[in-house]
This record gives structure tokens, sequence and C-alpha cells, in this order.
């Protein structure tokens, strides 16, 4: 019965069939044109950013520079209203991420606890606010009459919880087992005790996760300070991004020429945009492996 058994022809478990074949390579396919359609606009930023005003009022800059040209970044670097406008961008997003972090994981951890009485009140509180908002003006009179125009807070704390960032990390919490918070409890640890040396240790992917959310819509907000500051000084560089893609050519006045004018006016908002994603883009790198497993584990219930 042996000898029989193993003179049978072997398959290959592993071996993929070929409708898998063919369906990897339609993916293939239409992942490579995602990725293109994607990195497009990117590539095609830089390679203006860098190239001459007749080149680029010509059409003929796609994806490599031509007529290379560092007028406009030799302007925009000696602009102090771009640095000072750079400066309270970061200012903003270090201080409300930091907010938005510390109110959203206290949030999301209690209401992770099924015990907690009302729980369901407050998450259906939380769900509310993501389809009814009082308005533009209500916003404008409460920030107002609370003295918060002109200042950081203006920007944090209208948007200190996003609530889906907030349910993303109460399923995650949800899903950490019950067993080890119950050891800690036992061993003497408080509540507070419990999150910060059992439970945020455990959840590196999920907060790190969330901090790029935060830090992302932070960094690229610029209607909020809009609204909120009066004052030029305050300004982040998105609005001093958005004057110039308005119309405005606040870069020109720091001392060009004609010709250097012409010049900043053909490529001034690439080189803008350049200069203001380029911190993101630094940081995201260091934080992608988080990325995937952090909303994954959050999204599935265990």
């Amino acid at each position: 019965m042996v000898s029989i058994l193993n003179t049978r022809p072997r398959t290959s478990v592993n071996q993929p069939t070929r409708g898998y074949r063919v369906f990897q390579g339609i993916n293939g396919v239409i992942l490579t044109g995602v990725v293109v359609v994607t990195l497009y606009p990117f590539v095609n930023i830089i390679a203006r950013s860098f190239s001459g005003e007749r080149q680029i009022r010509a059409g003929e800059v796609t994806l490599w520079p031509k007529g290379f040209n560092l007028t406009t970044y030799r302007i925009v670097f000696t602009d102090d209203t771009f640095w000072r406008g750079y400066g309270n961008t970061v200012l903003y997003t270090v201080v409300s991420t930091a907010v938005a972090m510390v109110l959203t994981t206290c949030y999301a951890y209690v209401l992770s606890k099924k015990h907690l009485k009302g729980r369901n009140v407050l998450v259906g509180i939380a769900v509310f606010t993501m389809f009814f908002s009082g308005g533009l003006i209500p916003h404008y009179v409460l920030i107002t009459s609370l003295g918060l125009k002109n200042s950081v807070w203006a920007i944090a704390l209208p948007n200190a919880i996003s609530v889906f960032n907030l349910l993303v990390m109460k399923a995650f919490f949800e899903s950490l087992p019950t067993e080890l918070e119950e050891a800690a409890e036992i061993d003497g640890l408080s509540t507070y005790g419990i999150l910060l040396r059992i439970v945020l240790p455990l959840s590196k992917a999920v907060v790190a996760t969330m901090v790029l959310f935060y830090s992302v819509s932070f960094w690229n907000s610029w209607f909020q300070a809009f609204l909120y500051m009066d004052r030029a000084d305050l300004m982040p560089v998105t609005v001093y991004l958005r004057n110039l893609i308005a119309g405005a050519t606040g870069a020109t006045d720091a001392g060009a020429t004609t010709e250097q004018g012409s010049q900043v006016a053909a490529n001034i908002q690439a080189v803008t945009i350049v200069l203001t994603s380029l911190p993101i883009l630094c940081v995201y790198p260091f934080v992608q492996r988080y990325f995937v497993s952090g909303v994954m584990l959050g999204a599935v219930k265990g």
C-alpha cells in the first residue's frame, strides 16, 4: 500500500493556478497604473519648482526639470513671511496633535470598558457629531466669546477629537486581553498606571497611526487659521500658500527684479508646495510600518 501511494504523481499544493496567475498579472497592471497616476502630480510639481519660466509657460515640463532654475527657491528662502508661517505651522501641529492624542486616547480607553455605565450614550454623542454640526457661525461666536482668537487653542481645541480616530482606538483597546489589565490591577496599578504602563506600550501601532492622521490634518489645515487669526504674523504656511494660489505674489516683495519676479510668478506655487509637503514626506516613512497594522487592528474586533 505504501509503495502504491509513493508511486502516485504528486501535485504541488502551492502551485498557483492559471487563473490566479492571470489575476496577479491584471492586479499588477492596475496597481502600477494607480502608482503612476498617484506619483505623477508630485513628480511634476517638483520638476516645475526647478524649471525656468519659459519652459513652464510653454507647458514643456512634465517629469524632469527644464531650464534648471533656483531663483524662486532663493527668494522664498529669504522671505521672512514664509519662515514665520513655517514656524507657526510647526507649533500649531505639535500642540494640536499632542492635545488631540491625549483627549482621543483617554476617551477611547474609557469607551472600551463594557462595564461603564452610560457607555452607549457617550458613544452615541460622539457619533452624532459625525453627522451634525452647529455650523460655521456658532463655531466662530463660541471661539470669540471664549477669547481663543489669535491663539493656538483656536486651532487645537475645535478639532481635538476626530470621531473616526476615536472609534478606531476604541476598537483596538477592546481587542486587548482583559487579563493583562486585571493582573496589573491586582499588582496595585491605578487606572492611569494601567493605561500608561500596560495599554499604551501595547498600542504603539495604533498610536503611531493616529499621530500620523492628526499631524497631517493639522499640518495641511488652513481654514481654521484663516478664520480665527487676525494677525499676519500668526498665520501658518498653508495660508501663505493659499494666498499664492489665490493670486498673491508676496514672495516677489523680497527685493526681486522684474526678471526674477517673472520667474517667481511662474513657479512660486510649485516651490511653496514642495517646501510645505517636505516635512510630512520625511516623517511618513518612519511611521509607515505602523500604518496598516494600526488601522487593521483597530478596525477588526477580535
